[in-house]
């Protein structure tokens, strides 16, 4: 399922030129209410584990940005891109877009294990990193309570493809419904293992650094360590066997145990106090 938009049908100038732009999607989209949702602070840790196990996209993680020395702000930011492009107007998410392919095209690598060598803007490698922001968004959601029909989903994982087109890549490339994204997956399963690096960057996720008045003065590290351990134990089973966690089926259930209580708990905070920036300033455009 494919989406027409004005931007990727080439009409750029009558997207631009709205007089409340929408945006990419707008609020009758189902990425909004999937990217609206509590669930995604557990997805985008889910997103940054499952990314990992593949040796080229981990290598130039590593190899290309400052995760170790700013982790938080890597963090942030990639939230930020997700936010804009999702909730902003067309011609923030335009210029977004170009500003991570013209990161992106300048940057090159060797994977060190394999001496493979790669080019961060491989359309192989952008389809891996999509696909797994994508489908970890989705499939969180679903588990932490997000209740969506199947025609719903197909019709997010359509939506998507023009996300997809921000960094780069054709829309006819990357999978646009759910049969296409688990079929993604079961083709790609070869290429994945987890590098020295990998683990490296997943204990980054599981356990990143605080300073010390946060860590011993706030909950921030035991809250944080329980949310980072419900999203490992989100990942699919094959994943977690990759990195030689449980790939059991009571994994499974406790992992949406915990996602189902993280998500009720979030939802009982008012609308006005727990929905992001970009969200709100959308609202507000929109006149919603």
């Amino acid at each position: 399922m494919r989406i027409a938009h004005p931007w990727h049908r080439g009409d750029v100038t009558s997207a631009l030129e709205l007089d409340v732009d929408p945006g990419l999607f707008g609020p009758d989209s189902i990425t909004w209410r999937v990217h609206a949702d509590p669930s995604m602070a557990l997805a985008g840790l889910r997103a940054l584990l499952l990314q990992a196990v593949h040796p080229l996209a981990m290598a130039g993680v590593a190899q290309h940005s400052d995760f170790r020395s700013d982790p938080w702000g890597r963090l942030f930011r990639t939230a930020d891109y997700v936010g804009v492009t999702t909730f902003g107007t067309t011609r923030e998410a335009l210029i977004a877009g170009a500003k991570v392919r013209g990161i992106h095209g300048r940057l090159t690598g060797v994977e060190p294990e394999s001496g493979q060598p790669y080019r961060v803007n491989d359309h192989e490698l952008l389809r891996w990193v999509h696909c797994v922001e994508v489908e970890s968004f989705l499939s969180t959601a679903l588990r932490c309570g997000l209740r969506l029909t199947r025609e719903e989903q197909d019709r997010y994982y359509g939506e998507q493809t023009l996300q997809a087109s921000l960094v780069g890549l054709d829309p006819d490339e990357v999978p646009g419904s759910v049969d296409e994204v688990e079929q993604y997956f079961r083709d790609v399963r070869p290429q994945l293992r987890v590098t020295a690096e990998g683990r490296r960057g997943a204990l980054f996720v599981l356990w990143p650094p605080m300073p010390s008045l946060v860590q011993l003065g706030t909950p921030a590290r035991p809250a944080w360590a329980a949310l980072a351990a419900a999203a490992a134990a989100m990942l699919p089973r094959w994943a977690r066997r990759l990195y030689d966690l449980p790939g059991i089926p009571t994994t499974d259930l406790a992992a949406t145990a915990a996602g189902v209580a993280f998500r009720s708990g979030v939802l009982v905070v008012p609308q006005a106090l727990r929905q992001g920036p970009h969200l709100a300033g959308a609202k507000e455009r929109l006149g919603l």
